[in-house]
């Protein structure tokens, strides 16, 4: 295809060989799919617990890193019935260092539901599903399609990205979304949609990458518009990035022997209900002193001493930076109303977010110890 053919092609209806691309892809899929621990078998019917746990696990996150959670979640739970009975506490302290933990306590929620108010089926219907806590209009989708076999095609990453290119959207996301998403339909298969979905997922991630895209071993190569004009590394196009204020404050590290003194964050708002060491608001611009100033308050305490360094962190809109101190309690010190102590040897069984684990490494490790 000429580039000026391919030009032209992009603004025009599907033509008449485009009715073969989802043909190609499934073929394609069935020679190369990955492996995957949520992922069925050929000829096996999907298990919906095991499709839903996957996609709010990878939401944000990759197989990679989702890999070994998914395995202890089901090891523990192994159906939605079993993951609504659990505590909310051993769901978030089995999540920890997943990351974007709200997805946790939508997890849970959405497992209690099933379980009270579906009888631990989940629904087979999109609109079913939406009505899930913690449910989103790809999830569903995606769950519709990879579980039930609904035809409709959910739009991830991955899909986004082939879709753009096979077609040079030009338009810039998130505005583009809807197009993108109105042109992966046209990828669907008579039948399969699930495995339609997937084979999309798949070739993105493993030939249509990001960066330096396997082009000549692509099923839909020949009829790329991106590929033709040789353009494939700049799509999908996106609307530049705005990074978020620095926001700074204090993490207060307090030990009394072998223990640890933490508190729990409120249920709502960011890292809602998870394992902290007590610490200052997160403010931009605030000062160390000011920080400084909200240390807990516990009789019999060592003189608070200020750790060499900053612990940083990257939330999704906004990076942070804390200043950590480190200060010792008498045997017998009472926690504060709201904290707790914690034995330091069983700190990986609780829920603390990577921000928190960070904290605690900095104020105990020596070689970031004040200079006398």
């Amino acid at each position: 295809m000429s580039p000026r053919s391919a030009l032209k092609a992009k603004s025009e209806p599907i033509q008449p060989e485009a009715s073969a691309r989802p043909t190609m892809l499934l073929a394609w899929y069935d020679r190369h799919r990955r492996r995957l621990p949520w992922r069925a078998m050929p000829g096996q019917t999907s298990d919906p617990y095991r499709v839903w746990l996957s996609e709010i696990m990878l939401q944000q996150t990759t197989v990679k890193a989702v890999g070994p959670y998914f395995e202890k979640f089901v090891a523990r739970w192994p159906d939605v019935t079993a993951l609504g009975r659990a505590s909310l506490d051993d769901v978030l302290r089995m999540w920890a260092g997943l990351g974007y933990y709200s997805r946790a306590r939508n997890l849970h929620a959405c497992a209690v539901a099933v379980t009270r108010e579906h009888g631990g089926v989940f629904p087979d219907t999109e609109e079913g599903l939406r009505a899930l806590p913690g449910i989103g209009p790809y999830t569903a989708a995606a769950i519709a399609a990879i579980a039930f076999d609904r035809r409709t095609m959910p739009v991830d990453g991955n899909i986004e990205r082939v879709v753009s290119r096979l077609f040079a959207v030009e338009e810039e996301l998130p505005q583009a979304k809807p197009l993108i998403q109105q042109l992966a339909a046209t990828l669907l298969a008579d039948s399969r949609a699930g495995d339609s979905a997937q084979a999309l997922m798949d070739l993105g991630a493993s030939i249509c990458t990001p960066k330096k895209p396997a082009c000549s071993l692509c099923p839909l190569n020949e009829d790329c518009t991106a590929r033709a004009l040789a353009t494939q590394e700049t799509f999908p196009r996106k609307a530049p990035k705005k990074s978020g204020t620095l926001r700074r404050g204090a993490a207060f590290v307090v030990t009394r022997g072998g223990e640890l003194l933490v508190r729990s964050r409120p249920e709502k708002g960011l890292l809602g209900g998870m394992t902290e060491v007590p610490g200052s608001d997160w403010l931009a611009g605030q000062e160390d002193a000011t920080a400084k100033q909200q240390a807990p308050d516990l009789k019999g305490l060592s003189r608070w001493q200020r750790k060499v360094g900053v612990v940083t962190h990257v939330f999704t809109h906004f990076p942070l930076e804390l200043v950590v101190y480190t200060a010792k309690a008498e045997a017998r010190t009472r926690a504060p109303e709201g904290m707790r102590w914690v034995p330091i040897a069983t700190l990986a069984g609780e829920a603390l977010p990577n921000v928190m684990r960070k904290v605690i490494a900095h104020a105990l490790d020596p070689s970031t110890a004040s200079p006398s």
